[in-house]
């Protein structure tokens, strides 16, 4: 009796091993693709959880790029416009939005959490790993611990003055850009170092991006969150 159940526990524990075991693509990534796996992640770690960030960062403002034809793909490559984070990461930027907000400034958000799918259509349009993700690697956005974003004026509701606009692939995007003028200047300025002050690491080819440096933490993920 006790080495048949003995027997039926071990199976068991090997039917949800079997269960929890997250396939691997064809580039020899494991990707998240059911909700079912991203479920048991979360049950397993609370920090695995993706937040609506409408809903966890109050006045955050939106405008989902790639939910439109106006990107550098010139398709619509999301069907709704959800904005999402890993807690960690929504916690982050959170108190980002806290600290801009007495300053007079919010933040505004192009992309945040991206199903692998669109990292690889990306790839196929941009195949140049400083501007589009490399699918061989995957992205923080795959993650949920990347994100897109400027930021608005309070007083006029409006976006911030840049140095160019979200998805330029030209030297005006990189850090290392000095703009001649010093708002502009000044505004990608704060925008920086509250960032890196909160926990993200910008890219030196993207004013608007950033992420978390522990993203390896998160496992990539392939599915759609309405």
């Amino acid at each position: 009796m006790k080495m048949t159940l003995l027997l039926l526990l071990t199976l068991g524990i090997t039917g949800i091993a079997t269960a929890q075991k997250i396939p691997v693509n064809k580039y020899g990534l494991a990707v998240i693709n059911t909700k079912e796996q991203y479920e048991m992640q979360v049950k397993a770690d609370s920090n695995q959880l993706l937040v609506n960030l409408e809903q966890f960062i109050p006045g955050i403002r939106k405008d989902v790029r790639y939910a439109t034809t106006n990107n550098f793909t010139h398709q619509l490559l999301y069907s709704n416009t959800s904005i999402y984070m890993r807690l960690p990461a929504a916690r982050a930027l959170k108190a980002v939005q806290d600290e801009l907000r007495q300053k007079g400034y919010g933040l505004l958000i192009y992309d945040a959490y991206r199903p692998y799918r669109i990292t690889e259509k990306m790839f196929t349009i941009v195949p140049n790993d400083l501007y589009a993700a490399d699918p061989r690697k995957g992205s923080g956005h795959n993650r949920g611990v990347a994100v897109d974003l400027s930021m608005v004026d309070l007083k006029t509701n409006q976006p911030v003055a840049m140095p160019t606009d979200f998805d330029d692939f030209t030297y005006k995007a990189h850090q290392n850009y000095r703009p001649a003028d010093p708002k502009i200047l000044a505004n990608r300025d704060l925008l920086r170092t509250t960032m890196v002050k909160h926990g993200f690491k910008g890219s030196s080819t993207e004013w608007w991006h950033y992420y978390l440096p522990t993203y390896k933490k998160y496992m990539l993920m392939d599915i759609v969150f309405n």
